[in-house]
């Protein structure tokens, strides 16, 4: 009696505990990883599906799915998976613009006993072979060139750089090509001057800093002409970053060389209100041994005018530089740059800072 009393009471407790296991959803994935393989970048979208199975007791509900990149694009099942039944969740991978191998992550999460699951896709992108229209960006009449944009970098004083710009002819009959309003410290050569169709040419670019009278981020424009015809935006623009080359300076040289030092390289104006403008004066000190030349100042925004007291500052002296900021068409917290471009071989750019915020 009472052995069956006991039997009785353990297959109760067992029931029970059945019944409190299965009263919980519960997601179990078919797999949780999926290798595409070799994917071709012009294949398009991939997608694979995984499926999942509720094996608890409750109906299973997918809250959420997010993925690692905006390259993924996941589906999902969106009503309850009744205890037993199927769902899925899907993720789509875009290739296009992503050679090489990849390896995303798509985070589900639910009313599951194990709430959030990871899932994973990989693969290899194959890239796809560039057209002309990838190689040659920009057009220009029946011509294509591989860049509107040819950027030297820095340009030490005196150096002279030589660069190319690549072009084609995409039409089926001849194309000239000739570059109008040259600044002095360009010199071009273009080969050949005439395009066969389809030919392939090169313009040769040289810079030579020597004759170019400035300092720091420059930027020149030369009109491009195709067929002796041009349009307001046909324009090739050439850049570099002027600067003076210290590095081979001595240490007999940097002993009397000039020293630039402001008393503050930031203006806090506080809060003002839109409209208002507010000046500033920032005071440096040539603490060296021979003349400091601020050789440019420049604002980054149009809303900060500058003025120098002096561009020659013997050493021992004081200068100023006083800024204006004009907050008209600006609202909210201001953070604005003033470039110092100096002789020091210390400091041959200075920054500069105006900060604050503007109410309406």
């Amino acid at each position: 009696m009472k052995k069956i009393v006991l039997l009785s009471m353990f297959a109760g407790l067992l029931t029970i505990g059945i019944n409190a296991q299965t009263k919980t959803a519960a997601i179990a994935f078919n797999e949780i990883s999926f290798n595409f393989g070799s994917i071709q970048e012009s294949a398009g979208l991939q997608t694979h599906k995984f499926e999942f199975t509720n094996t608890g007791g409750e109906p299973l509900i997918i809250q959420n799915v997010s993925t690692s990149c905006g390259c993924t694009t996941p589906e999902w099942t969106k009503e309850p998976v009744m205890p037993g039944q199927k769902g899925f969740v899907s993720a789509a991978y875009n290739p296009v613009g992503r050679p090489g191998p990849f390896e995303k992550y798509i985070t589900v999460q639910s009313n599951a006993a194990t709430p959030v699951i990871k899932l994973t896709i990989n693969g290899d992108v194959v890239a796809k072979p560039p057209t002309i229209e990838d190689e040659y960006k920009f057009l220009f009449g029946n011509v294509r060139m591989n860049m509107n944009h040819l950027s030297f970098g820095t340009v030490f004083k005196g150096q002279t750089q030589v660069k190319e710009v690549g072009v084609i002819n995409i039409s089926t009959a001849p194309q000239t090509i000739k570059l109008e309003n040259i600044p002095s410290n360009l010199s071009v050569k273009i080969t050949p001057a005439t395009l066969a169709p389809n030919q392939k040419g090169v313009i040769e670019i040289t810079y030579n800093s020597s004759k170019k009278d400035d300092w720091g981020f420059v930027i020149d424009r030369m009109d491009i002409f195709v067929n002796g015809v041009t349009e307001n935006a046909n324009k090739l623009i050439v850049s570099a970053n002027l600067e003076e080359d210290f590095s081979k300076v001595t240490e007999a040289e940097i002993a009397k060389a000039p020293k630039i030092s402001f008393a503050s390289n930031t203006f806090d104006f506080g809060s003002i209100k839109q409209g208002e403008s507010a000046s500033y004066e920032y005071t440096f000190t040539n603490t060296g041994k021979s003349d400091l030349l601020i050789r440019k100042v420049t604002a980054a925004c149009g809303c900060t005018a500058v003025i120098t007291s002096a561009n020659v500052i013997p050493a021992g002296s004081t200068g100023t530089i006083k800024t204006t900021f004009n907050s008209a068409g600006k609202t909210g917290t201001q953070n604005k740059t003033i470039t110092v471009i100096t002789n020091d071989p210390d400091s041959p750019k200075v920054i500069l800072w105006v900060k604050g915020e503007i109410t309406q």
